[in-house]
Protein backbone atom coordinates (compact mmCIF):
# COMPACT_ATOMS: atom_id res chain seq x y z
CA UNK A 1 0.00 0.00 0.00
CA UNK A 2 1.30 3.18 -1.44
CA UNK A 3 2.70 5.44 2.14
CA UNK A 4 2.64 8.77 0.00
CA UNK A 5 -0.63 10.58 -0.16
CA UNK A 6 -2.18 13.80 -1.80
CA UNK A 7 -3.01 16.50 1.61
CA UNK A 8 -6.67 17.50 1.58
CA UNK A 9 -6.98 21.07 0.26
CA UNK A 10 -8.10 22.00 4.20
CA UNK A 11 -4.78 20.82 5.56
CA UNK A 12 -2.43 22.41 2.86
CA UNK A 13 -4.57 25.42 3.64
CA UNK A 14 -3.44 25.34 7.82
CA UNK A 15 0.09 24.05 6.76
CA UNK A 16 0.56 27.53 4.23
CA UNK A 17 -0.93 29.62 7.03
CA UNK A 18 1.77 28.74 8.96
CA UNK A 19 4.17 30.94 6.65
CA UNK A 20 1.45 33.08 5.83
CA UNK A 21 -0.31 34.06 9.12
CA UNK A 22 1.77 34.22 12.06
CA UNK A 23 0.57 36.89 13.64
CA UNK A 24 -2.31 39.37 13.70
CA UNK A 25 -0.76 41.80 11.50
CA UNK A 26 -0.12 39.21 8.94
CA UNK A 27 -4.27 38.71 8.66
CA UNK A 28 -4.14 42.65 8.30
CA UNK A 29 -1.34 42.81 5.74
CA UNK A 30 -2.82 40.71 3.28
CA UNK A 31 -6.53 42.15 3.84
CA UNK A 32 -5.03 45.44 2.89
CA UNK A 33 -2.86 44.72 0.24
CA UNK A 34 -5.90 43.44 -1.69
CA UNK A 35 -7.85 46.12 -0.72
CA UNK A 36 -5.21 48.38 -2.17
CA UNK A 37 -5.09 46.03 -5.73
CA UNK A 38 -8.67 46.52 -5.59
CA UNK A 39 -7.76 50.15 -6.46
CA UNK A 40 -9.51 51.18 -3.12
CA UNK A 41 -8.90 55.37 -1.83
CA UNK A 42 -10.70 54.69 1.59
CA UNK A 43 -9.79 51.54 3.37
CA UNK A 44 -11.29 51.13 7.20
CA UNK A 45 -9.54 48.69 9.40
CA UNK A 46 -11.14 47.99 12.81
CA UNK A 47 -9.96 45.36 15.25
CA UNK A 48 -11.51 43.77 18.31
CA UNK A 49 -8.79 43.19 20.86
CA UNK A 50 -5.82 43.30 18.74
CA UNK A 51 -7.56 41.52 15.89
CA UNK A 52 -7.06 38.09 17.83
CA UNK A 53 -11.17 38.26 18.32
CA UNK A 54 -11.82 40.02 14.74
CA UNK A 55 -10.33 42.21 11.99
CA UNK A 56 -12.58 43.98 10.05
CA UNK A 57 -11.54 45.75 6.73
CA UNK A 58 -13.50 47.60 4.44
CA UNK A 59 -12.45 49.26 1.55
CA UNK A 60 -14.40 51.03 -1.63
CA UNK A 61 -12.45 49.14 -4.29
CA UNK A 62 -13.49 47.80 -7.94
CA UNK A 63 -15.47 44.70 -5.84
CA UNK A 64 -15.91 41.02 -7.11
CA UNK A 65 -19.30 39.76 -8.54
CA UNK A 66 -20.62 35.73 -7.31
CA UNK A 67 -18.20 33.33 -9.23
CA UNK A 68 -14.75 35.55 -8.15
CA UNK A 69 -15.89 35.90 -5.03
CA UNK A 70 -16.26 32.15 -4.33
CA UNK A 71 -13.01 31.27 -6.50
CA UNK A 72 -11.03 33.87 -4.13
CA UNK A 73 -10.94 31.08 -1.25
CA UNK A 74 -9.85 28.53 -3.38
CA UNK A 75 -5.66 27.85 -2.96
CA UNK A 76 -3.64 29.33 -5.42
CA UNK A 77 -6.31 31.39 -6.87
CA UNK A 78 -5.51 34.52 -8.23
CA UNK A 79 -6.21 37.63 -11.14
CA UNK A 80 -3.11 38.98 -10.64
CA UNK A 81 -1.03 36.43 -12.40
CA UNK A 82 -1.62 34.58 -15.85
CA UNK A 83 1.10 33.05 -16.91
CA UNK A 84 4.95 32.97 -15.96
CA UNK A 85 5.98 35.97 -17.59
CA UNK A 86 3.90 37.85 -14.69
CA UNK A 87 6.02 36.38 -12.82
CA UNK A 88 8.58 38.58 -13.54
CA UNK A 89 6.90 42.01 -13.55
CA UNK A 90 4.70 41.87 -10.88
CA UNK A 91 3.41 45.38 -10.41
CA UNK A 92 0.43 44.39 -7.72
CA UNK A 93 0.66 43.40 -3.83
CA UNK A 94 -0.72 40.24 -3.96
CA UNK A 95 0.04 37.35 -6.28
CA UNK A 96 0.69 34.29 -4.60
CA UNK A 97 -3.15 33.06 -4.33
CA UNK A 98 -2.59 31.62 -0.69
CA UNK A 99 -3.53 34.57 1.61
CA UNK A 100 -7.00 34.06 2.09
CA UNK A 101 -7.51 30.42 1.61
CA UNK A 102 -4.91 30.24 4.55
CA UNK A 103 -6.87 33.22 6.47
CA UNK A 104 -10.00 31.55 6.50
CA UNK A 105 -8.49 28.04 7.39
CA UNK A 106 -7.40 29.13 10.64
CA UNK A 107 -10.83 31.55 11.25
CA UNK A 108 -14.46 32.47 10.85
CA UNK A 109 -14.55 34.48 7.99
CA UNK A 110 -17.44 37.07 6.42
CA UNK A 111 -17.31 38.43 3.11
CA UNK A 112 -19.37 40.89 1.84
CA UNK A 113 -18.43 41.90 -1.91
CA UNK A 114 -20.26 43.60 -4.91
CA UNK A 115 -18.94 45.35 -8.36
CA UNK A 116 -22.41 47.22 -8.52
CA UNK A 117 -23.79 45.33 -10.40
CA UNK A 118 -24.29 42.16 -8.08
CA UNK A 119 -23.81 41.98 -4.30
CA UNK A 120 -22.57 38.45 -2.66
CA UNK A 121 -22.12 37.86 0.87
CA UNK A 122 -20.14 34.30 2.16
CA UNK A 123 -19.32 32.70 5.72
CA UNK A 124 -16.84 30.56 6.01
CA UNK A 125 -15.99 28.37 9.48
CA UNK A 126 -12.31 26.78 9.51
CA UNK A 127 -12.22 27.24 5.58
CA UNK A 128 -15.29 24.75 5.39
CA UNK A 129 -18.63 24.91 4.95
CA UNK A 130 -19.06 27.90 2.44
CA UNK A 131 -22.56 29.59 2.35
CA UNK A 132 -23.17 32.12 -0.23
CA UNK A 133 -26.11 34.68 -0.25
CA UNK A 134 -27.31 37.67 -1.82
CA UNK A 135 -26.18 41.13 -0.64
CA UNK A 136 -26.43 44.97 -1.35
CA UNK A 137 -24.89 46.23 -4.09
CA UNK A 138 -22.73 49.19 -2.26
CA UNK A 139 -19.74 49.02 -4.32
CA UNK A 140 -16.28 47.64 -2.26
CA UNK A 141 -15.82 44.40 0.18
CA UNK A 142 -15.81 44.23 3.82
CA UNK A 143 -13.86 40.90 4.86
CA UNK A 144 -14.26 39.87 8.74
CA UNK A 145 -12.03 37.62 10.26
CA UNK A 146 -13.23 36.16 13.78
CA UNK A 147 -11.42 33.89 16.48
CA UNK A 148 -8.33 34.02 14.81
CA UNK A 149 -6.51 30.38 15.46
CA UNK A 150 -9.85 28.89 17.40
CA UNK A 151 -9.08 25.96 15.77
CA UNK A 152 -5.46 25.43 16.13
CA UNK A 153 -4.72 26.08 19.34
CA UNK A 154 -0.52 25.91 19.81
CA UNK A 155 -0.22 28.75 17.30
CA UNK A 156 -3.02 30.55 19.42
CA UNK A 157 -0.88 30.22 22.02
CA UNK A 158 2.19 31.51 20.34
CA UNK A 159 0.32 34.71 19.86
CA UNK A 160 2.26 38.00 21.88
CA UNK A 161 0.15 39.74 24.05
CA UNK A 162 -2.66 42.51 23.18
CA UNK A 163 -0.39 45.46 23.60
CA UNK A 164 2.77 43.72 20.70
CA UNK A 165 0.15 42.12 18.61
CA UNK A 166 -1.60 45.73 18.30
CA UNK A 167 1.86 47.50 18.04
CA UNK A 168 2.75 45.62 15.27
CA UNK A 169 -0.38 46.31 13.30
CA UNK A 170 -0.28 49.80 13.86
CA UNK A 171 3.08 50.06 12.70
CA UNK A 172 2.48 48.22 8.85
CA UNK A 173 -0.55 50.47 8.91
CA UNK A 174 1.91 53.33 9.39
CA UNK A 175 3.97 52.27 6.89
CA UNK A 176 1.52 51.29 4.38
CA UNK A 177 -0.17 55.12 4.76
CA UNK A 178 3.11 56.41 4.14
CA UNK A 179 3.27 54.07 1.20
CA UNK A 180 0.29 55.38 -0.06
CA UNK A 181 -0.45 58.71 1.34
CA UNK A 182 -3.29 58.96 -1.81
CA UNK A 183 -5.25 56.41 0.07
CA UNK A 184 -7.73 57.66 3.37
CA UNK A 185 -6.94 54.79 6.14
CA UNK A 186 -8.48 54.38 9.22
CA UNK A 187 -7.12 52.31 12.05
CA UNK A 188 -9.56 51.77 14.71
CA UNK A 189 -9.25 49.37 17.73
CA UNK A 190 -11.95 48.21 20.66
CA UNK A 191 -13.68 51.45 19.23
CA UNK A 192 -10.48 53.79 19.80
CA UNK A 193 -8.89 55.68 16.27
CA UNK A 194 -5.59 55.16 16.26
CA UNK A 195 -4.66 56.47 12.68
CA UNK A 196 -6.70 58.48 10.27
CA UNK A 197 -5.15 59.93 7.28
CA UNK A 198 -6.86 62.39 4.62
CA UNK A 199 -5.59 60.10 1.74
CA UNK A 200 -4.95 63.76 -0.06
CA UNK A 201 -1.61 62.85 -1.31
CA UNK A 202 0.24 64.57 1.04
CA UNK A 203 2.94 63.10 2.52
CA UNK A 204 4.42 65.18 5.22
CA UNK A 205 0.96 65.32 6.88
CA UNK A 206 1.01 61.69 7.04
CA UNK A 207 4.24 61.66 8.76
CA UNK A 208 3.05 64.56 11.03
CA UNK A 209 -0.27 62.42 11.42
CA UNK A 210 2.02 59.46 12.35
CA UNK A 211 4.87 61.00 14.28
CA UNK A 212 3.71 64.31 15.49
CA UNK A 213 4.70 68.14 14.68
CA UNK A 214 8.16 67.47 16.61
CA UNK A 215 9.07 64.85 14.30
CA UNK A 216 7.84 66.38 11.20
CA UNK A 217 9.75 69.77 11.70
CA UNK A 218 12.96 67.86 11.28
CA UNK A 219 12.29 65.85 8.36
CA UNK A 220 14.15 66.93 5.22
CA UNK A 221 12.74 66.23 1.50
CA UNK A 222 15.05 64.17 -0.20
CA UNK A 223 14.98 63.02 -3.94
CA UNK A 224 17.59 61.64 -7.07
CA UNK A 225 17.61 59.35 -9.59
CA UNK A 226 20.02 57.27 -11.73
CA UNK A 227 19.64 55.08 -14.85
CA UNK A 228 17.89 52.18 -12.96
CA UNK A 229 16.33 54.00 -9.86
CA UNK A 230 14.38 56.98 -8.45
CA UNK A 231 14.16 57.54 -4.91
CA UNK A 232 11.88 60.51 -3.16
CA UNK A 233 11.58 60.88 0.47
CA UNK A 234 11.72 62.43 3.65
CA UNK A 235 14.81 62.07 5.89
CA UNK A 236 15.08 62.72 9.41
CA UNK A 237 17.92 65.48 11.73
CA UNK A 238 20.66 63.36 13.27
CA UNK A 239 18.61 64.68 16.53
CA UNK A 240 15.52 62.69 15.98
CA UNK A 241 16.60 59.43 16.57
CA UNK A 242 15.07 55.86 17.83
CA UNK A 243 16.22 53.27 19.34
CA UNK A 244 15.62 50.50 16.63
CA UNK A 245 15.18 50.09 13.04
CA UNK A 246 11.65 50.05 12.99
CA UNK A 247 11.15 53.94 11.98
CA UNK A 248 13.48 53.45 8.79
CA UNK A 249 10.34 52.56 6.47
CA UNK A 250 11.51 52.17 3.04
CA UNK A 251 9.02 51.36 -0.05
CA UNK A 252 9.62 49.41 -2.86
CA UNK A 253 6.98 50.35 -6.03
CA UNK A 254 4.52 51.07 -3.14
CA UNK A 255 5.47 47.83 -1.28
CA UNK A 256 6.97 48.22 2.22
CA UNK A 257 9.94 45.81 2.46
CA UNK A 258 13.13 44.83 5.24
CA UNK A 259 16.40 44.63 3.36
CA UNK A 260 19.05 44.37 5.77
CA UNK A 261 21.35 45.72 2.98
CA UNK A 262 19.44 48.86 2.16
CA UNK A 263 19.15 49.56 5.95
CA UNK A 264 22.95 49.43 6.63
CA UNK A 265 23.84 51.78 3.77
CA UNK A 266 21.06 54.20 5.44
CA UNK A 267 22.75 54.33 8.89
CA UNK A 268 26.23 54.34 7.26
CA UNK A 269 24.93 57.38 5.71
CA UNK A 270 24.25 59.07 9.10
CA UNK A 271 27.76 57.47 10.35
CA UNK A 272 29.27 60.37 13.19
CA UNK A 273 25.80 62.02 12.55
CA UNK A 274 24.12 59.60 15.22
CA UNK A 275 25.67 57.19 17.83
CA UNK A 276 25.64 53.59 16.77
CA UNK A 277 23.19 52.08 18.86
CA UNK A 278 20.82 54.70 17.12
CA UNK A 279 18.63 54.61 13.70
CA UNK A 280 17.33 57.65 12.19
CA UNK A 281 13.62 58.57 11.00
CA UNK A 282 13.44 57.11 7.11
CA UNK A 283 10.44 57.19 4.52
CA UNK A 284 12.25 56.50 1.58
CA UNK A 285 10.11 55.50 -1.93
CA UNK A 286 12.07 53.50 -4.21
CA UNK A 287 10.30 53.64 -7.82
CA UNK A 288 12.31 50.61 -9.89
CA UNK A 289 11.19 48.59 -13.04
CA UNK A 290 9.52 45.45 -11.62
CA UNK A 291 12.07 43.11 -14.15
CA UNK A 292 14.54 44.60 -11.63
CA UNK A 293 13.76 43.30 -8.76
CA UNK A 294 12.11 39.80 -7.36
CA UNK A 295 9.52 39.71 -4.52
CA UNK A 296 8.56 35.83 -4.92
CA UNK A 297 11.15 34.96 -1.92
CA UNK A 298 9.61 34.80 0.95
CA UNK A 299 5.64 33.76 1.46
CA UNK A 300 5.24 37.43 3.77
CA UNK A 301 6.94 39.13 0.45
CA UNK A 302 8.44 41.97 3.33
CA UNK A 303 11.92 40.65 1.48
CA UNK A 304 13.04 41.08 -2.38
CA UNK A 305 15.94 41.00 -4.31
CA UNK A 306 17.63 44.01 -5.97
CA UNK A 307 19.50 43.55 -9.69
CA UNK A 308 21.93 46.26 -9.58
CA UNK A 309 21.83 46.47 -6.02
CA UNK A 310 25.25 48.36 -5.97
CA UNK A 311 23.81 51.11 -7.86
CA UNK A 312 21.04 51.64 -5.53
CA UNK A 313 22.86 51.78 -2.54
CA UNK A 314 25.54 54.55 -3.64
CA UNK A 315 22.33 56.64 -5.00
CA UNK A 316 20.93 56.22 -1.65
CA UNK A 317 23.89 56.95 0.29
CA UNK A 318 24.81 59.90 -2.07
CA UNK A 319 21.33 61.86 -1.40
CA UNK A 320 21.46 61.70 2.29
CA UNK A 321 24.78 62.48 2.80
CA UNK A 322 24.64 65.42 0.08
CA UNK A 323 21.14 66.84 2.60
CA UNK A 324 23.38 66.55 5.76
CA UNK A 325 26.34 68.22 4.80
CA UNK A 326 23.93 71.24 3.36
CA UNK A 327 22.46 71.59 7.08
CA UNK A 328 23.18 73.69 10.21
CA UNK A 329 22.37 70.46 12.56
CA UNK A 330 22.38 72.35 15.76
CA UNK A 331 19.81 71.19 18.03
CA UNK A 332 17.10 73.61 19.31
CA UNK A 333 16.48 73.53 22.96
CA UNK A 334 12.13 73.39 23.58
CA UNK A 335 10.54 75.79 25.32
CA UNK A 336 7.60 73.64 27.02
CA UNK A 337 4.89 74.32 28.73
CA UNK A 338 3.63 72.48 32.29
CA UNK A 339 0.83 71.33 30.68
CA UNK A 340 3.14 70.05 27.15
CA UNK A 341 5.40 68.27 29.29
CA UNK A 342 2.79 66.32 31.23
CA UNK A 343 1.53 65.38 28.03
CA UNK A 344 4.42 64.31 26.54
CA UNK A 345 4.64 60.89 27.11
CA UNK A 346 1.60 58.48 26.19
CA UNK A 347 0.49 55.38 28.36
CA UNK A 348 0.57 52.14 25.95
CA UNK A 349 -2.57 51.67 27.32
CA UNK A 350 -4.70 54.84 26.25
CA UNK A 351 -4.25 52.88 22.55
CA UNK A 352 -7.21 50.69 24.15
CA UNK A 353 -8.72 53.20 26.40
CA UNK A 354 -8.21 56.69 25.08
CA UNK A 355 -7.94 58.78 21.90
CA UNK A 356 -4.36 60.03 21.25
CA UNK A 357 -3.39 62.99 23.22
CA UNK A 358 -1.90 65.86 21.14
CA UNK A 359 1.76 66.10 20.47
CA UNK A 360 3.79 69.03 22.31
CA UNK A 361 5.09 71.65 20.44
CA UNK A 362 8.34 73.73 20.10
CA UNK A 363 10.30 76.21 18.54
CA UNK A 364 12.80 75.94 15.55
CA UNK A 365 15.65 78.01 14.34
CA UNK A 366 16.88 76.56 10.72
CA UNK A 367 19.91 78.55 9.71
CA UNK A 368 20.67 78.69 6.30
CA UNK A 369 24.44 78.35 4.92
CA UNK A 370 25.64 76.41 2.17
CA UNK A 371 28.19 73.43 2.37
CA UNK A 372 31.63 74.12 3.15
CA UNK A 373 33.79 73.53 0.57
CA UNK A 374 37.71 72.75 0.59
CA UNK A 375 40.13 76.04 0.59
CA UNK A 376 41.77 76.58 -3.24
CA UNK A 377 45.28 77.41 -3.45
CA UNK A 378 46.04 81.12 -3.35
CA UNK A 379 46.86 82.79 -6.65
CA UNK A 380 47.06 86.63 -5.95
CA UNK A 381 45.94 88.84 -2.31
CA UNK A 382 42.37 90.05 -3.96
CA UNK A 383 41.64 86.26 -4.92
CA UNK A 384 42.46 85.35 -1.38
CA UNK A 385 40.04 87.56 0.62
CA UNK A 386 37.09 86.85 -2.29
CA UNK A 387 38.14 83.22 -1.26
CA UNK A 388 37.80 83.54 2.23
CA UNK A 389 35.08 85.66 2.23
CA UNK A 390 33.45 83.21 -0.02
CA UNK A 391 34.24 80.36 2.43
CA UNK A 392 32.88 82.24 5.07
CA UNK A 393 29.83 82.60 3.59
CA UNK A 394 29.55 78.58 3.38
CA UNK A 395 30.31 77.90 7.07
CA UNK A 396 27.41 76.27 8.54
CA UNK A 397 28.01 78.16 11.83
CA UNK A 398 28.31 81.90 12.64
CA UNK A 399 30.96 83.05 14.48
CA UNK A 400 30.51 82.82 18.23
CA UNK A 401 31.77 84.50 20.86
CA UNK A 402 32.63 82.72 24.25
CA UNK A 403 30.93 84.17 27.78
CA UNK A 404 32.40 81.81 30.14
CA UNK A 405 32.05 77.82 31.16
CA UNK A 406 29.96 75.88 33.13
CA UNK A 407 30.87 72.77 35.41
CA UNK A 408 34.35 73.32 33.82
CA UNK A 409 32.70 71.35 30.83
CA UNK A 410 30.25 73.37 28.61
CA UNK A 411 31.39 76.42 26.71
CA UNK A 412 28.50 79.38 27.25
CA UNK A 413 29.07 81.36 23.86
CA UNK A 414 26.73 83.55 21.70
CA UNK A 415 25.62 85.20 18.31
CA UNK A 416 23.48 87.95 16.83
CA UNK A 417 21.02 83.86 16.29
CA UNK A 418 21.23 83.05 20.29
CA UNK A 419 23.15 81.36 22.73
CA UNK A 420 25.02 78.25 22.44
CA UNK A 421 25.91 75.78 24.44
CA UNK A 422 29.22 73.78 23.46
CA UNK A 423 30.63 70.59 24.85
CA UNK A 424 34.32 71.24 24.94
CA UNK A 425 35.67 67.13 25.16
CA UNK A 426 32.87 66.35 21.95
CA UNK A 427 33.99 69.76 20.30
CA UNK A 428 37.16 68.74 20.37
CA UNK A 429 37.29 65.00 19.48
CA UNK A 430 35.26 66.37 16.11
CA UNK A 431 38.36 68.45 15.26
CA UNK A 432 40.93 65.94 16.41
CA UNK A 433 38.87 63.16 14.34
CA UNK A 434 38.27 65.12 11.18
CA UNK A 435 42.80 66.29 11.37
CA UNK A 436 43.57 62.32 12.24
CA UNK A 437 40.95 61.50 9.25
CA UNK A 438 43.38 63.72 6.90
CA UNK A 439 46.64 62.49 8.10
CA UNK A 440 45.32 58.30 7.25
CA UNK A 441 44.70 59.29 4.03
CA UNK A 442 48.08 61.47 3.68
CA UNK A 443 51.48 60.12 3.86
CA UNK A 444 53.33 60.67 6.89
CA UNK A 445 56.43 61.10 8.53
CA UNK A 446 57.03 58.49 11.00
CA UNK A 447 58.93 60.08 14.49
CA UNK A 448 60.88 57.04 16.09
CA UNK A 449 60.30 56.50 19.95
CA UNK A 450 63.25 57.13 22.28
CA UNK A 451 62.45 53.87 24.05
CA UNK A 452 60.34 51.40 21.63
CA UNK A 453 56.92 50.20 23.09
CA UNK A 454 56.59 46.48 24.11
CA UNK A 455 53.84 44.90 23.55
CA UNK A 456 52.76 41.09 24.72
CA UNK A 457 49.60 39.45 23.13
CA UNK A 458 47.84 36.11 23.62
CA UNK A 459 48.54 33.50 20.63
CA UNK A 460 44.97 34.26 18.49
CA UNK A 461 45.60 37.99 19.37
CA UNK A 462 49.32 38.10 17.80
CA UNK A 463 48.28 35.72 14.66
CA UNK A 464 45.53 38.51 13.97
CA UNK A 465 48.12 41.11 14.29
CA UNK A 466 50.58 39.36 12.34
CA UNK A 467 48.07 39.55 9.65
CA UNK A 468 46.99 43.12 9.76
CA UNK A 469 50.40 44.55 10.42
CA UNK A 470 51.12 45.51 7.00
CA UNK A 471 47.77 48.03 7.83
CA UNK A 472 49.28 49.70 10.63
CA UNK A 473 52.89 49.90 9.19
CA UNK A 474 50.98 52.13 5.60
CA UNK A 475 49.90 54.76 8.54
CA UNK A 476 53.27 55.27 9.47
CA UNK A 477 53.50 52.69 12.39
CA UNK A 478 57.07 50.23 12.33
CA UNK A 479 56.23 46.77 14.27
CA UNK A 480 58.59 44.11 14.13
CA UNK A 481 57.83 40.97 16.17
CA UNK A 482 59.50 40.35 19.24
CA UNK A 483 59.52 36.62 21.01
CA UNK A 484 56.78 34.13 20.94
CA UNK A 485 53.14 36.17 20.78
CA UNK A 486 55.08 39.80 21.35
CA UNK A 487 55.63 42.76 18.97
CA UNK A 488 57.66 45.68 19.61
CA UNK A 489 57.02 49.10 18.31
CA UNK A 490 59.84 51.25 17.49
CA UNK A 491 57.61 54.71 15.66
CA UNK A 492 54.44 56.17 15.38
CA UNK A 493 52.40 59.18 13.29
CA UNK A 494 54.30 62.55 14.02
CA UNK A 495 50.58 63.83 13.72
CA UNK A 496 50.05 61.78 17.61
CA UNK A 497 51.42 63.89 20.23
CA UNK A 498 54.29 62.68 22.34
CA UNK A 499 52.95 62.63 25.72
CA UNK A 500 50.39 60.34 24.60
CA UNK A 501 52.36 58.14 22.13
CA UNK A 502 52.04 55.15 24.14
CA UNK A 503 48.47 55.10 24.89
CA UNK A 504 47.54 56.13 21.61
CA UNK A 505 49.37 52.98 20.00
CA UNK A 506 48.46 50.64 22.29
CA UNK A 507 44.86 51.53 21.48
CA UNK A 508 45.76 51.50 17.68
CA UNK A 509 46.96 47.77 18.29
CA UNK A 510 43.60 46.89 19.96
CA UNK A 511 41.35 48.12 16.74
CA UNK A 512 43.44 46.06 14.63
CA UNK A 513 42.99 42.99 17.27
CA UNK A 514 39.88 43.25 18.15
CA UNK A 515 37.80 41.69 15.20
CA UNK A 516 38.85 38.55 13.25
CA UNK A 517 36.73 39.63 10.49
CA UNK A 518 38.84 43.36 9.43
CA UNK A 519 37.17 46.10 7.40
CA UNK A 520 39.25 48.74 6.23
CA UNK A 521 36.28 51.42 6.49
CA UNK A 522 35.43 50.62 10.07
CA UNK A 523 39.31 50.28 10.85
CA UNK A 524 40.03 53.86 9.98
CA UNK A 525 36.68 55.32 11.64
CA UNK A 526 37.64 53.67 15.10
CA UNK A 527 41.53 54.30 14.58
CA UNK A 528 40.56 58.06 14.10
CA UNK A 529 38.08 57.98 16.67
CA UNK A 530 39.80 56.50 19.11
CA UNK A 531 42.77 58.06 18.84
CA UNK A 532 40.98 61.87 18.83
CA UNK A 533 39.52 60.44 22.03
CA UNK A 534 42.61 60.38 23.23
CA UNK A 535 44.03 63.57 21.76
CA UNK A 536 41.49 65.56 22.96
CA UNK A 537 40.81 67.79 25.86
CA UNK A 538 38.75 66.71 28.62
CA UNK A 539 35.51 67.73 30.81
CA UNK A 540 37.43 69.42 33.30
CA UNK A 541 40.09 70.42 32.49
CA UNK A 542 40.71 74.28 32.22
CA UNK A 543 41.05 75.99 28.99
CA UNK A 544 41.82 79.71 28.94
CA UNK A 545 39.74 82.22 27.18
CA UNK A 546 41.98 82.07 24.01
CA UNK A 547 41.39 78.29 24.02
CA UNK A 548 38.05 78.66 24.07
CA UNK A 549 37.72 80.98 21.22
CA UNK A 550 40.42 79.14 19.32
CA UNK A 551 38.03 75.63 19.49
CA UNK A 552 34.67 77.52 18.54
CA UNK A 553 36.29 78.77 15.86
CA UNK A 554 38.01 75.49 14.68
CA UNK A 555 34.81 73.73 15.38
CA UNK A 556 33.01 75.97 13.23
CA UNK A 557 35.35 75.25 9.82
CA UNK A 558 34.93 71.47 10.59
CA UNK A 559 33.14 69.39 7.60
CA UNK A 560 30.34 68.22 10.18
CA UNK A 561 30.42 70.55 13.16
CA UNK A 562 27.38 69.81 14.77
CA UNK A 563 28.50 65.65 16.59
CA UNK A 564 31.21 63.65 17.55
CA UNK A 565 32.49 61.23 15.97
CA UNK A 566 30.13 58.83 18.06
CA UNK A 567 27.54 60.85 17.08
CA UNK A 568 26.88 62.84 20.48
CA UNK A 569 26.05 66.59 19.66
CA UNK A 570 28.90 68.62 20.15
CA UNK A 571 27.09 72.05 20.20
CA UNK A 572 23.58 73.25 21.12
CA UNK A 573 21.38 76.35 21.11
CA UNK A 574 18.87 78.63 22.66
CA UNK A 575 17.37 80.83 20.32
CA UNK A 576 16.91 84.40 21.40
CA UNK A 577 12.97 83.96 21.03
CA UNK A 578 13.56 80.67 23.48
CA UNK A 579 15.44 83.23 25.68
CA UNK A 580 12.86 86.13 25.64
CA UNK A 581 9.81 83.50 25.92
CA UNK A 582 11.63 82.03 28.82
CA UNK A 583 12.16 85.22 30.69
CA UNK A 584 8.17 86.53 29.38
CA UNK A 585 9.72 89.39 27.35
CA UNK A 586 7.86 87.72 24.24
CA UNK A 587 4.19 86.72 24.72
CA UNK A 588 2.99 84.85 21.56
Amino acid sequence: MSKIKVMDENLANKIAAGEVVEKTMNVVKELVENSIDAKSDEIKIELIDSGVKEVKVTDNGIGMDRDDAQLAFSRHATSKLKNLDDLFNIESLGFRGEALPSIASVSNVELKTSNGEVGTYITLSGGKDMDVEDSDLQKGTTITVKDLFYNTPVRLKYLKNLYVELANITDYVNKMALSYPNIKFTLINNGKVLLDTDGKGDLKKVIYQIYGADITKKMIEISGENDDYYIHGYISYPEMQKSNRSAITTLVNGRVIKNNELNKIITDAYHTYIPKDKFPIIVLNIDVDPILIDINIHPTKMDIKFSKLDTLKDLVYQEITKQLERLTLIPTISTRSEEALRESTIPLYQAFHNDAAPQPKYEETVLDFSVQEEEQEEENPEQQEEQEEEKEEKIRIKPMIPRGIVYSTYIIAENEDGMYIIDQHAAAERINYEKVLKALKQETTPIDLLIPIKIELTKNEFLIMKTHADILKNYGFTIEEFGDNTIIVRSHPSWIPEDIAEECIRKAVDVVISKENFDLDQFIWRMASTMACRMSVKANDYLSYDDQVWLLDTLRHCDNPFTCPHGRPTIITYTKYDLEKLFKRSLD
